[in-house]
Order: C-alpha cells, then sequence, then structure tokens
C-alpha cells in the first residue's frame, strides 16, 4: 500500500474542514436518456457501476488514520472500496424539474464526505422531466481540484456513441497519472519545509520586484483614473458574513453565441460579459433585499495571464480583483466600467516578471488563506465579495453509456465570508453557470439565476440591433426555472 503527503495548500483544506465549511467541489451533469431506453435503465446502470471494482488514482486515496492521526495528513492507496457507499441512486418525484434538482443538490453539497474513507461520492438521479437523468459527483479540494476533476469525469465519456458503451466508470480511468502521486516531493512536513527553504533565495531575488509592483497599484488607484481595484477594499455585504451548514444551488445556461455577440459588439472579452451579467444579477438581487451597498462589489477571479518574459510557452494562472459595477444602474455603463477594470488588474500582472508573478499570487491570496486557517472569516473585512470562475470545458457533444451530456454545472465551496460562489463552465455551444451559496446568507438563489438572464436581456437591448437580438439557444431540453425559492 503506498503513501504519499499532501502539499500545505491541500493541507489546509482539511485543516479547516468543518461542518459549516466543507470544502469539496462537484459537478452536476445532465444526460438525455438514451433512444428507446428501458425504464430500468438508471437500475441497470447502478448494478453496473457497483460492480466495477477496479480503480486509479487518485479516486482510491484516502487519509492514513484520518486527519488528525499523524503530524501531517498522508494519502494511502486503498483498493478495498465500498462501492455501495460511493455510488448511490437517488430519485425525485416524476417531473422533476430544475427546482427540485437543485433542492436535491443543495442538500447533497451540504453534507461533508466521510475523510475516513476515499473522499468522494457519486450520485446517479432518475425522475427528471423531458427524458433526462443526472449525476452529481463531489470530491475533497484536498484529492483533487474541481477543473481536474471534471476533466477525468469527461474522460470516461465519449464524443462517438456507440463507443461510450464500453467506457469505464470514471474511478476506472483516473488521472492517467503515474503510480508516483504529484506530491510525492512534499511527502512530509520536513521535504514541504526544505522545499519552502529551497525556494526562499528565488523569492527573496522578487522583492523589489513585488514591491514595485504593489506601489504601482496603490498610486494607480490613489488617481482614480483607471478602475484599479484594491484588494480589501470591498464594501461588507451579506455575502461576506459568516456561513451555516446548509448550502443552496441554482444553474443557468446561455448559448455562447450569444455572450460572444455582445462581446464583439462591446468589444470585450467573453468573460467580461461573464462578470456583467454576474453584477446585473447581483445588483438587482441585492435591491430587491435592501442590501445593496453604495460601493461597488467586487469580484475575486482567476485568470489565466502570460507574464512579461514568457516567450509563449505554456499558460500561467494568477488571480486578479475587479470590479462587478452593482453601483452603475446603466448596464451599459456597467460593462465598461468591468471591461476597464478587467483589463488593469491583468495589465498589473502580466507586467510582471513570471518569478514575481507567482509569488505576488501567492502574496495576494496569503490572508484569504490565513482567515481559513484561523476561522476569523466573516468577521473581517473581505478581500473580494464573492468569487467568479469561468472555466473552458469541450466543445463537442459527450455520450455516456449512450446517453448524451447535456450541460455540465459546476458546484463550488462557499466559506466564512464567501457565503456565494459562481463557477461557469463551457460546453458544446453553452455557459452553464452554477450558482452556490449559504442557505441563510443567500435565500432565494434561484431568483439570482433568472436575474442573469435578465441582465443577459438588458446587455442585448442596449447593445445589439433589434435583427440580431433574436434568441439563440443551445438544443436542450425545456428548462423549467423558478423564483420562488
Amino acid at each position: 500500500m503506498s503513501t504519499t503527503g499532501l502539499n500545505p495548500l491541500d493541507a489546509a483544506w482539511l485543516f479547516t474542514e468543518s461542518r459549516a465549511t466543507p470544502n469539496h467541489v462537484g459537478g452536476l451533469l445532465q444526460f438525455r436518456l438514451p433512444e428507446n431506453a428501458p425504464r430500468d435503465f438508471v437500475r441497470r446502470l447502478m448494478k453496473e457501476f457497483r460492480g466495477h471494482r477496479r480503480f486509479r488514482a487518485p479516486w482510491n486515496r484516502r487519509l492514513k488514520d484520518g486527519v488528525a492521526g499523524s503530524l501531517w495528513p498522508t494519502w494511502v492507496e486503498d483498493d478495498d472500496i465500498d462501492l455501495e457507499y460511493h455510488v448511490r441512486h437517488s430519485a425525485l418525484p416524476w417531473p422533476g424539474g430544475e427546482r427540485e434538482l437543485g433542492e436535491l443538490v443543495g442538500r447533497l453539497q451540504s453534507t461533508p464526505l466521510d475523510l475516513t474513507r476515499p473522499p468522494w461520492e457519486c450520485t446517479i438521479i432518475e425522475g427528471l422531466e423531458d427524458n433526462r437523468f443526472a449525476v452529481f459527483v463531489k470530491m475533497h479540494h484536498s484529492l483533487i481540484d474541481g477543473v481536474s476533476g471534471m476533466k477525468m469525469l469527461q474522460r470516461s465519456m465519449a464524443t462517438d456513441r456507440a463507443r461510450s458503451l464500453k467506457m469505464p466508470p470514471f474511478w476506472a480511468m483516473g488521472s492517467g497519472e503515474s503510480a508516483r502521486p504529484r506530491h510525492a516531493a512534499t511527502a512530509d512536513l520536513a521535504g514541504t519545509v526544505a522545499a519552502a527553504l529551497g525556494s526562499l533565495r528565488d523569492q527573496v531575488r522578487s522583492v523589489p520586484q513585488l514591491a514595485t509592483a504593489f506601489g504601482r497599484m496603490l498610486t494607480r488607484i490613489g488617481s482614480g483614473g483607471d478602475g484599479m481595484v484594491l484588494p480589501f477594499d470591498s464594501p461588507l455585504s451579506v455575502l461576506n458574513g459568516r456561513v451555516r451548514e446548509k448550502r443552496r444551488f441554482a444553474t443557468q445556461h446561455f448559448a455562447l453565441q450569444r455572450l460572444r455577440a455582445l462581446a464583439t459588439a462591446a468589444n470585450c472579452t467573453l468573460n467580461d460579459v461573464v462578470l456583467a451579467l454576474c453584477g446585473g444579477a447581483l445588483r438587482r438581487f441585492l435591491l430587491e433585499r435592501d442590501a445593496l451597498p453604495g460601493k461597488s462589489l467586487t469580484a475575486g477571479i482567476p485568470v489565466s495571464v502570460r507574464p512579461k518574459d514568457d516567450e509563449g510557452t505554456g499558460n500561467a494562472i494568477s488571480f486578479i480583483v475587479a470590479t462587478l459595477g452593482t453601483d452603475i444602474a446603466d448596464p451599459l455603463e456597467r460593462l465598461e466600467a468591468i471591461k476597464r477594470s478587467v483589463q488593469h488588474a491583468k495589465a498589473h500582472v502580466q507586467s510582471l516578471p513570471r518569478e514575481a508573478m507567482i509569488n505576488y499570487t501567492m502574496l495576494l491570496m496569503a490572508p484569504t488563506v490565513i482567515t481559513l486557517l484561523t476561522g476569523i472569516g466573516g468577521r473581517t473585512r473581505p478581500m473580494f465579495n464573492v468569487t467568479i470562475s469561468n472555466v473552458p470545458g469541450p466543445d463537442k457533444p459527450l455520450y455516456f453509456r449512450g446517453a448524451e451530456l447535456l450541460a455540465i454545472f459546476p458546484a463550488s465551496i462557499v466559506t466564512h465570508g464567501q457565503a456565494l460562489n459562481i463557477t461557469c463552465q463551457s460546453y458544446a455551444g453553452a455557459m452553464n453557470f452554477g450558482f452556490t451559496g449559504c442557505h441563510s446568507s443567500v435565500p432565494s438563489l434561484q431568483r439570482l439565476a433568472l436575474y442573469a438572464a435578465d441582465a443577459l436581456g438588458e446587455l442585448e437591448a442596449a447593445l445589439l440591433p433589434p435583427a440580431k437580438r433574436r434568441r439563440k439557444t443551445v438544443k436542450r431540453p425545456r428548462r423549467r426555472q423558478s423564483a420562488t425559492r
């Protein structure tokens, strides 16, 4: 039985685990039943899944002796896995719509994973209207991040319907990595400390560049000329208090063609349009609750940036803070404010050399990690008000056991101080939004999803001539949305 330690960031997700803040991510996958599928299609699928006992990393990893069993958490690989526990069957009262499905996923997302077992669960859900079923998979963030997890789920599907009939379950596919896990270099606390000390010299060398970067940020913000947002200068809001155990989950999706048409008309990026939809929806949502701050909400946004000394190989990931324009009533002015804010934030990070950019990102995120570890989140001013992520997904339709994958909706983490998370993923010509919120702090979360659609309509009315304002939709089943919850 092989063992390996966790790196510090993954270990932090375990150390901060609680019933109020379970640190797992998930994905809701909706499928259309194959044509002429038998009535017991889902039951047969369950039987087949529970009989498939070949496992690959990371799905066969569990914590050695639990979280508190050692100085530093360690993974062990174990093939003695109880699939009756990990693979579950649920059903909605037919015909189940988006509201009922969202309520079920909210309950599933509310329950912490059993960390004495491999920390993942798969629930197959039947009873959906329009000849559909769904699969909800959740996994602990220390085991795998959401983006990588969704990619692994997609590896168990195929672009050809016939080929999909022969694909094994996702836990038999794994990550395709070698037997030695990627964290082998930091297998224990001593290894982690040694690795940190080894990189200290490079970090010290970049200190002058970091000081210059933060000084430039403060100067530009002080001038008030370009929409640059300073971390921790976000307003206090109902989204940034303490959270409780129960979660809400809502979904929305739009044709990518509609969003791209707006991006072209406004000379901005697709991600700017996504942020504008979220900003417009949040403005209306908080106005109705008489809880809209006078100062604009801000978003923490993971972005792909390329530093100035990168000649074009690979991508670099950083984190920026930008305005959502929730203090602006006009949708075009809001989009323009978001566009300027994002452009300047990205340009600021891209102006750094790669070495300094990595350290800049770590330094920028350090306060957030500290609030997680100390539990003071929700009691201090937030670094930003809401996390909004945009994840690229497959552009061709996928099939699973002959069933067409209709949509992928990410479910993410909310923590003390961050009661709402919005993550969207593109798939086969659509942009799918997953809204995850604290049940107490963000009531009627489904309305936020509906208001995002209204925000899209407002931008189309303002930017596109009537002839181009037709509703371009992706071929998907009818979706019942509800604004009552």
